[in-house]
């Protein structure tokens, strides 16, 4: 599982790493117009999502950016809890919006944008961090496994939560919820 270099252009993987963000407002924008929530839907979806916003929390709350190599928490299980929150966070809410299409657009959009971001943040931190490769070897990208070493020193710290500023996180989540149930009990 060693760090790999070139999944996709660097010239591809610096432009669209530029486009995650205005990529996350077109989202939302889909998100906004194409989404049929029903009670059931909610149910399920926003139980997904909220474990997906679960996991970022946790991880925000161990990751101390370009300082230590995160290995502690839900780093133990995966290299990058940030964004598996941030994908089952995104299809959690096309499931509590009803809608297959936009599952089928954020994963597009996860695979297109968010792939290579992490690719050039894996070149980043094997860079400035001299643990990183041998970090790599042992622990997977994105889909988590049971630790072979156990779980990193480090404990959870709610100042680095909101040092990472993941409360934004959990706002935005919430005017989707907003948004969906609004949409579920009012039909407009």
């Amino acid at each position: 599982m060693a760090v790999r270099k070139h999944w996709f252009p660097k010239p591809y993987a610096d432009l669209v790493a530029r486009l995650r963000v205005p990529t996350g407002f077109v989202m939302v924008a889909a998100f906004g117009y194409f989404s049929v929530p029903t009670p059931e839907s909610l149910a399920l979806g926003l139980g997904i999502s909220l474990g997906g916003l679960a996991l970022r929390a946790w991880a925000a709350g161990h990751l101390r950016k370009n300082q230590k190599l995160a290995t502690s928490g839900p780093y133990s299980f995966t290299r990058n809890p940030l964004y598996l929150g941030t994908l089952i966070t995104a299809l959690g809410l096309a499931a509590a919006g009803d809608s297959v299409g936009l599952g089928i657009l954020f994963a597009t959009l996860f695979t297109l944008v968010y792939l290579p971001a992490i690719e050039l943040e894996e070149q980043h931190l094997t860079a400035i961090l001299p643990d990183y490769a041998a970090y790599a070897e042992k622990v997977p990208l994105l889909v988590p496994t049971v630790p072979l070493e156990g779980l990193g020193p480090d404990s959870f710290s709610f100042a680095q939560y909101r040092k990472n500023r993941e409360y934004e996180a959990l706002g935005g989540w919430l005017l989707a919820v907003v948004w969906l149930v609004t949409r579920t009990f009012w039909h407009w």
